[in-house]
């Protein structure tokens, strides 16, 4: 017997689709062949998941399987034709057919899946659609991949390992973003003789950053600074997504203050690059001296002020 789509991602019939989304992701980065090379049990178990997902993660798909008419394969059940009345009514009888245990004789080697099969996408009835000459495109298949923070602003390109084992080189672009799907065509599934491959669709997510953050094509940045250095002024190296700049902090910056480096972000739609946003967090030396607590004690009595006064 099949097992249950449902209980192979360990997910309840009333899961939502954000709690398939995340339980497919835990199974299938502690199942993925490149974390268990060699492991056939692995391998296994993550191409259950992947069609548990690639049917589960589909709306129409999953109301296809919730109510019994596709398999956990993705196939069309068969189902059994009549005969009651067919001399009179024609090869399909009075009613058409139905599912009642014995009904159909005479038409046990015609499936109706033999025909409409294809509005489905079951694999597993391509060989007979193909013996009736019908042709379809074959179905879309979707991935997931991982990405650091600077791979995603400046591309990088990466190797999928599929379920089968096959491999599949894949560009990332340089500003691409989280959850964003790309799509690889005719790096799908197989389409029956005479058609097209599916497509690959390949889920971008990428890992965030120690220290850079996104907001839109711009990139943002805490920069921590001595209190000399805010004091005084002066060039401070900031750290940027393609190496290491400098910046100029004039006398007396402000934490809080925010520095603009353009051309320092990521790169959006229509080819528009966006800006780095530095802002300036001082940080106080980790132990407070004697010279330093006489020298603002002298100082506060002669430049006393009130940073909240308007």
């Amino acid at each position: 017997m099949a097992e249950d789509l449902y209980d192979i991602l360990g997910v309840p019939r009333g899961a939502t689709e954000d709690d398939i989304r995340s339980a497919f992701r835990k199974l299938a980065k502690a199942n993925h062949p490149d974390v268990n090379p060699g492991n056939a049990g692995a391998a296994e178990r993550f191409k259950k998941i992947t069609a548990a997902n690639d049917i589960l993660s589909d709306p129409e798909k999953r109301r296809q399987y919730d109510a019994g008419e596709i398999d956990a394969k993705g196939d069309p059940r068969r189902p059994q034709w009549s005969r009651a009345g067919a001399g009179r009514q024609g090869p399909f009888g009075a009613r058409g057919f139905e599912g009642r245990a014995g009904a159909g004789a005479g038409f046990d080697d015609f499936s109706f899946s033999d025909i409409f099969s294809d509005v489905f996408g079951a694999a597993g009835a391509r060989s007979r659609r193909d013996a009736h000459g019908f042709a379809s495109r074959g179905q879309d298949v979707r991935y997931s991949l991982e990405v650091d923070f600077l791979e995603s602003v400046q591309g990088t390109k990466k190797r999928v390992t599929l379920p089968d084992g096959g491999v599949l080189d894949l560009n990332v672009p340089e500003g691409v973003t989280d959850g964003q799907v790309l799509r690889l065509k005719g790096k799908g599934a197989p389409g029956s003789v005479g058609s097209e491959a599916g497509d690959a669709l390949v889920e971008i997510r990428v890992r965030p950053h120690p220290d850079f953050k996104r907001d839109g094509d711009d990139i943002l940045l805490d920069l921590p600074v001595t209190l000399d250095e805010a004091v005084l002024g002066g060039r401070v190296e900031v750290p940027t997504p393609s190496g290491r700049v400098q910046l100029t902090l004039p006398k007396g910056t402000s934490s809080g203050k925010t520095f603009r480096l353009k051309g320092k972000g990521a790169r959006g739609k229509g080819g528009h690059v966006g800006d780095q946003l530095v802002t300036i967090r001082i940080v106080m030396p980790s132990e407070i001296d004697d010279s330093l607590s006489y020298f603002f004690s002298e100082w506060r009595q002669k430049h006393a002020y009130d940073p909240g006064r308007k």
